[in-house]
């Protein structure tokens, strides 16, 4: 016993240091390891010319998380014909100035936008086991002012998208989008939205937060091509040769970031996100990301239409 005691010791040290380690590495290096991610899409039209498209999501800004907002500030240099945000900006009451001023140059270009639940209401100290346990439990904080921030966004001409339907036209194609409320929080009402997309387009395009089977099922049942969602943080806690532990979501874990196929025709991409809730302020195998999707031309009959993968591109690698 004499013997084994020390051993004990030793391996129970090891194993407090390492998580130790873990944690810090999560809080402070990974969760500010922003990254922009490429990737090529073929969902648009036969004939289409392509389509340059940054999905964004998930900031939840705080007004003195300048890292971020610098970061974010960058992403305007890569000049994308469209802007998609995918909801919850919001992280703190006095965050609006924040957030639009990070955007900067982006809310100058076209875009479109749906809210997620911290958009509505701020973030509160949950019980790390409901993590898990239960991932969907849902802990409403303080109010936020979305309306500030909606305005903010469609006074630079940034279309709302929130149980909308609109077609617009951005570099050259026409565009039919539309979007619903945050599923997560049972606001999303897709019947003010229903009916089949607009059959000329070049892309008809869907948004949500929180990326619901049931609202994936009628976006593909009114035959669009793409829906773009956030809410999963990737995970935001994964593990290698693994993955995420959980979506938060009724979406499986192997679609909880990036691009796949949803029913027969239609592709989704969900956004890893860029920020954590300041309550959860860890990232681990799974950085903050923002995406640069290039569509292109879906093969006749669009049966082959998966994702190719691109580049991960640090915020350094930008022209």
């Amino acid at each position: 016993m004499a013997d084994v005691l020390p051993v004990l010791i030793r391996t129970g040290v090891a194993a407090v240091g390492s998580a130790v380690a873990g944690i810090g590495y999560a809080a402070v290096v990974e969760r500010n390891a922003f990254v922009l991610r490429e990737i090529t899409m073929p969902v648009l039209s036969p004939g289409s010319t392509p389509l340059r498209v940054l999905h964004i999501s998930d900031l939840h800004m705080v007004p003195n998380q300048r890292r971020k907002q610098a970061w974010l500030r960058e992403l305007s240099g890569w000049e994308p014909d469209l802007v998609v945000n995918t909801g919850d900006n919001l992280a703190h009451p006095k965050a609006v100035p924040a957030v639009v001023q990070a955007l900067g140059d982006l809310l100058s270009r076209p875009g479109v936008f749906v809210f997620g639940s911290n958009d509505y209401f701020g973030p509160r100290l949950k019980n790390p086991l409901n993590y898990l346990g239960n991932p969907s439990h849902r802990v409403r904080g303080e109010p936020l002012p979305w309306q500030d921030l909606r305005a903010a966004f469609t006074e630079r001409g940034w279309l709302d998208l929130t149980h909308t339907r609109r077609e617009f036209e951005v570099a050259g194609l026409h565009v039919a989008a539309a979007g619903v409320d945050d599923p997560h929080i049972d606001r999303d009402r897709y019947d003010t939205i229903a009916g089949p997309a607009g059959p000329a387009a070049n892309l008809r395009l869907g948004l949500t937060h929180s990326p619901e089977p049931r609202v994936l099922d009628r976006f593909a049942a009114d035959g669009y091509q793409l829906v773009m969602a956030g809410h999963t943080h990737g995970g935001q806690l994964c593990l290698p040769f693994y993955g995420a532990l959980v979506t938060s979501c009724g979406l499986d874990r192997s679609r909880a970031k990036g691009p796949s196929r949803w029913g027969a025709t239609m592709q989704l991409h969900v956004s890893a996100g860029i920020g954590t809730s300041p309550f959860a302020p860890v990232r681990f195998c799974c950085r903050p990301e923002a995406t640069l999707l290039t569509l292109i031309s879906a093969p006749m009959g669009g049966r082959d239409a998966t994702s190719d993968v691109g580049r991960s591109l640090p915020a350094a690698s930008m022209r």
